[in-house]
């Protein structure tokens, strides 16, 4: 099993900015693909983010194009989502995950999660 834990989320107000850590165990982080989602009230998980094992190659969804950056350390076994121009709309439970299939888009990809971090945009 691999275990995930992220950190940095809170409230700040538009404009802002915000770096979430996904902090992992267990497993050798450099052997999976790393990717953030987010889960609004009443909405479906989405997709926002992935990186790369060896970090060369990342995917963000047009909605966080220019304003977040997936980055990840594989000496600290640890993933971050740089988020900066945020707006009340990036409102939402953000979730790392870890997988085996390269830079995917969908939930399915993954194998293993964390337990997701409140984000909180004020307008």
């Amino acid at each position: 099993q691999m275990q995930l834990v992220e950190s940095g989320g809170g409230l700040v107000q538009a404009g802002g900015s915000l770096r979430l850590s996904c902090a992992t165990s267990g497993r050798t982080f450099s052997n999976y693909a790393m990717g953030w989602f987010r889960q609004a009230p009443g909405k479906e998980r989405e997709f926002v983010a992935a990186i790369s094992r060896g970090g060369a190659s990342t995917n963000h969804a047009d909605s966080v194009k220019g304003r977040f950056t997936v980055s990840r350390d594989n000496v600290k076994n640890t993933a971050y989502l740089q988020m900066n121009s945020l707006k009340p709309e990036d409102t939402a439970v953000y979730y790392c995950a870890a997988g085996t299939r390269p830079l995917s888009v969908s939930s399915r990809g993954y194998d293993y999660w964390g337990q997701g971090t409140q984000v909180t945009v004020s307008s």
